[in-house]
């Protein structure tokens, strides 16, 4: 019910399926047929004047079953399969019987898959950092504690990997996007897409290169002010990477923010041509570090910039 309303669904309807979904399980039709489960829920819930959307989301909540299979057709369908999916992961991890690396005898890894799949090729924007949060707060028994929700998101977010680290997509391009700890698989594969195409592009490397080194003097520089002032730039390149930051055009898509962050290449490399950021002035390099701080933040705006390969 609570995953319906947040995305505008039938919340009477997916909780009253959720309440007959497995009753097809005692019957003896799925006794003897177990792969029969769900379709003849589907049969049995029309059967007794159950609504289309009740009887469509019992038929399709075990969907997907495997990779390649579709994901449930209804929004309320979708919704009931994923708090499916959930409830088992959040369960099994709870009593402490996660999977290992050569047993899963629950078909955790499967059940993550389609909570992927679903918030992904259905287009819902959900946190699975939440739904994971509630599904293990719904449970009876077990440990729900910060330990178990953190474990139980990394396992889901190491099977979004598996899932989407494929077509070109290298581990680099996937890291970079972990890095930023959003925890929307649509919004993950949204960035993902988007970097892809970014990291193809020639200025790609330089930046990635200039924003390592960005990185590693921020790093050694410790806290850093973000208050940037012009007056006390004194080489153009400075005055020039400012204002090509100050005219970035961030709006719209992803790949449009990535291909305005491209943009950056040349006054990035001339700054780091003409300017020495450790000055012997104080309040100089405090300046040129802040100037730094400012373009760090945008190369992490939608990945981390730093972590392609340059």
């Amino acid at each position: 019910g609570a995953i319906a309303r947040d995305l505008g669904a039938d919340a009477a309807a997916v909780s009253r399926a959720a309440a007959l979904c497995k009753n097809d399980l005692v019957t003896k039709m799925v006794f003897e047929f177990p792969e029969l489960q769900g379709l003849m829920g589907g049969y049995y819930a029309r059967a007794s004047s159950e609504s289309e959307a009740v009887a469509t989301a019992i038929r399709e909540h075990y969907l997907p079953v495997q990779q390649g299979t579709p994901i449930p057709s209804t929004r309320e369908g979708q919704v009931l399969s994923l708090a499916d999916k959930l409830d088992a992961l959040a369960g099994i991890f709870a009593i402490g019987q996660k999977p290992t690396a050569s047993k899963d005898p629950y078909a955790l890894r499967r059940a993550a898959n389609g909570v992927l799949r679903i918030c992904i090729e259905g287009e819902l924007a959900l946190d699975l950092s939440e739904l994971l949060r509630e599904a293990l707060d719904f449970q009876p028994a077990g440990k729900k504690d910060a330990a178990t929700h953190t474990e139980l998101l990394e396992f889901v977010l190491e099977r979004l990997r598996a899932l989407l680290v494929v077509d070109g997509v290298s581990t680099e391009i996937f890291e970079a996007v972990k890095a930023t700890g959003t925890t929307q698989p649509l919004d993950f594969a949204q960035r993902l897409k988007a970097l892809q195409g970014f990291a193809a592009l020639p200025a790609s490397a330089n930046l990635a290169a200039a924003h390592k080194r960005v990185r590693n003097l921020l790093k050694q520089a410790g806290t850093v002010s973000e208050q940037i002032d012009p007056a006390l730039f004194e080489q153009p390149a400075e005055r020039a990477l400012f204002a090509a930051i100050n005219g970035l055009q961030l709006g719209g898509d992803y790949a449009s923010q990535l291909a305005a962050l491209a943009s950056l290449r040349d006054p990035v490399d001339d700054f780091f041509a003409a300017v020495m950021v450790n000055a012997d002035n104080p309040a100089v390099r405090a300046n040129r570090l802040a100037l730094l701080a400012r373009l760090d933040k945008l190369c992490r705006s939608v990945a981390d910039i730093s972590l392609l390969p340059g």
